[in-house]
C-alpha cells in the first residue's frame, strides 16, 4: 500500500482542520468554553461522529468546533506544533500545513498577526526538535469576502518569509476565484507558490478561473477537471498538480461515488496527481487511510500507488535542493 522506500508527503493538510480531539476538551475546559458534553467519553465519541454520512454543513461545523476553542495565542502555538508532531508520528517524510487566520482567530477576537506567528513558531520549534521538514501555507477564507481576504492577506504578508504559497478556500460558487485577483498578484510578488480550492464544490469553470485570475500551479481537490477534456490536456501541458483527497471529497459530497473518483482517470491521463487527507481530525482519518481507500476502493495499482508518492514531491512546494534530498535517484 504505501511503499516505505519512497518518501511519505501531505500536501493539503488543514492544520486548523487538525485539532486533537483531547486539546480541544482541554482547552475548552482552559478557557470555561462550554461544550454540550458531559465527559471526555461523550465528546470523542458524539462530537466527531465519523460515520460515512455526506454532510458539507456537519463537516464544517466539526471545523469550526475545533476553532472555537482558540482563545489564545498560546493555543494556536499548541496546535501548530501538535499537528507537525502528528506528521512525524504517522510517518511522514515532508509536509505542507495550510491555515487561516481569520478563522483561526475570529471566535475569540484574536491578532491575525499574533495568530500567524503563534503559528510559525509552533511550526518551527517542532519541525526543528522531530527533524521533520514543515512548510505553511496561508489561506484566504473567500467565504468572508474580498475586504476581509485583503486584511488577511496584509497580515499574511508581513511573515511571507515564514510562508510558501497562498490558497483561496471557501465557498467557491458564492465568491469566485476571478474577484480575488489582485490578491494573488500581490502574493505572485512576494514569490509565494499558488495552490486553490477549485473544482470540489462548484464546476470546471472554477478551475479555469483559480488558474488564468490566480496563476494556480496546483488545484485542491478538482474532481470537477474530470468533466472537462480540455482542462485536464491544459493541466496536462503546463504541470498543473492536483491535490485528491478521497474521504473528505465524500464528507463533504464533492464525489460520493468513491470507486469511481477521477483520482484514477487523473493519473491514467498522466496529470501530477497527489494524494492528501485534508482535514485529518474532522475526517478522522490518517495518511495511510487514504492509501487503503485509493487501493481497495478506487482499485490503484501499486504502480500508481508509488507514482502518487513520488508525485507529493514532485508537486510540493520545497526546494530543488529538498526534493533532491527526499528523492536521491531523481
Amino acid at each position: 500500500m504505501i511503499n516505505h522506500s519512497l518518501p511519505l508527503t501531505d500536501l493539503h493538510r488543514h492544520l486548523d482542520g487538525n485539532i486533537r480531539l483531547s486539546t480541544i476538551w482541554q482547552l475548552a475546559r482552559e478557557f470555561s468554553i462550554d461544550l454540550p458534553y458531559s465527559s471526555f467519553q461523550e465528546f470523542s465519541i458524539k462530537a466527531f461522529n465519523h460515520s460515512n454520512v455526506t454532510d458539507l454543513l456537519a463537516f464544517l461545523a466539526k471545523m469550526e468546533l475545533g476553532v472555537s476553542v482558540l482563545a489564545s495565542e498560546q493555543a494556536c502555538y499548541r496546535v501548530a506544533y501538535e499537528n507537525v508532531e502528528d506528521a512525524k508520528s504517522i510517518g511522514l517524510n515532508y509536509v505542507e500545513l495550510r491555515f487561516s487566520p481569520s478563522f483561526m482567530a475570529r471566535h475569540h477576537n484574536l491578532s491575525m498577526e499574533a495568530v500567524i506567528e503563534a503559528v510559525i513558531a509552533g511550526a518551527k520549534d517542532a519541525s526543528t526538535k522531530l527533524n521533520i521538514p514543515v512548510q505553511l501555507i496561508g489561506i484566504l477564507s473567500r467565504s468572508y469576502g474580498v475586504e476581509k481576504c485583503k486584511l488577511e492577506l496584509t497580515s499574511l504578508l508581513k511573515y511571507k518569509q515564514h510562508l510558501c504559497a497562498l490558497d483561496l478556500a471557501g465557498d467557491e460558487k458564492g465568491f469566485p476565484a476571478k474577484d480575488f485577483e489582485a490578491h494573488f498578484s500581490l502574493a505572485r510578488d512576494a514569490a509565494w507558490q499558488i495552490t486553490v480550492h477549485a473544482g470540489e464544490a462548484d464546476g470546471p469553470d472554477s478551475i479555469w478561473q483559480a488558474i488564468n485570475y490566480l496563476g494556480a500551479t496546483r488545484i485542491g481537490h478538482g474532481v470537477a477537471a474530470a468533466q472537462d477534456n480540455k482542462l485536464m490536456d491544459y493541466m496536462l501541458k503546463n504541470d498543473i498538480a492536483v491535490e485528491c483527497c478521497l474521504t473528505s471529497n465524500y464528507q463533504t459530497g464533492a464525489c460520493i461515488d468513491t470507486a469511481n473518483h477521477p483520482i484514477k482517470m487523473f493519473l491514467e491521463r498522466g496529470l501530477i496527481t497527489t494524494l492528501n487527507t485534508d482535514d485529518p481530525g474532522v475526517s478522522g482519518i490518517e495518511i495511510v487511510n487514504e492509501y487503503q481507500v485509493a487501493r481497495d476502493i478506487v482499485g490503484l495499482s501499486a504502480a500508481q500507488l508509488d507514482l502518487v508518492q513520488i508525485n507529493g514531491i514532485t508537486a510540493s512546494f520545497a526546494s530543488k535542493a529538498l526534493k533532491e534530498n527526499l528523492l536521491p535517484f531523481n
